[in-house]
């Protein structure tokens, strides 16, 4: 299932109610470009963007059927960017067998300016998961980040990801991991109260 055909996604959380949107590029490029282009977001490697190439790039994941991208708002604040993507044909085709039901995933938290929130990057994490598993059908939740992302390993073991290998993808080395659905649901994040 994606986006095209799922229906919309909101969840509660500890920090407000968590909601998705299909990413509109010329709406969302400036907003995504700003996230980017923050330290913080290093890893993701597209820094360097300006907004046109942004929103060449949302396009371009916009027009392909195996890819999906998201705002996620908490009440109703513009506050993290999501993607996900059917690792059988994007992305991970020369690293990984994919299996039937297995979604890719990416997560990007706005950088936390003046008034940081606690638990937010939790909260942010599990809903993505919950969309991935209870509104996309994913069997297996499947990342991919560069091994030197410290912050981000933390979290994905929070959410029971288990590491598979490190594979050399593009210009950096991942660390490709998975979780199923019970593996989150036993997980820290996955057994917390909505």
């Amino acid at each position: 299932m994606t986006a095209r055909t799922a229906p919309p996604f909101v969840t509660p959380s500890a920090v407000g109610e968590i909601a998705f949107d299909r990413v509109v590029p010329e709406r969302d490029a400036a907003r995504v470009q700003r996230w980017l282009a923050d330290p913080h977001a290093a890893f993701w490697q597209m820094g360097g963007l300006d907004v046109a190439q942004v929103e060449a790039y949302l396009e371009g994941v916009d027009g392909d059927p195996y890819q999906d991208a998201w705002l996620g708002s908490v009440d109703g604040t513009p506050t993290f960017f999501a993607e996900t993507y059917d690792p059988a044909h994007v992305l991970l085709t020369e690293v990984y067998g994919a299996q039937p039901g297995d979604l890719g995933m990416h997560v990007l938290v706005a950088a936390p300016g003046e008034r940081r929130r606690h638990g937010l990057t939790d909260a942010v994490m599990t809903a993505v998961m919950r969309l991935c598993f209870d509104a996309l059908g994913a069997e297996r939740v499947v990342v991919e980040p560069d091994v030197r992302n410290d912050a981000i390993a933390r979290k994905n073991a929070d959410a029971g990801f288990s590491v598979l290998r490190d594979v050399p993808l593009g210009d950096k080395v991942a660390r490709l991991s998975v979780c199923t659905r019970v593996d989150f649901a036993r997980s820290r994040l996955g057994g917390g109260a909505r």
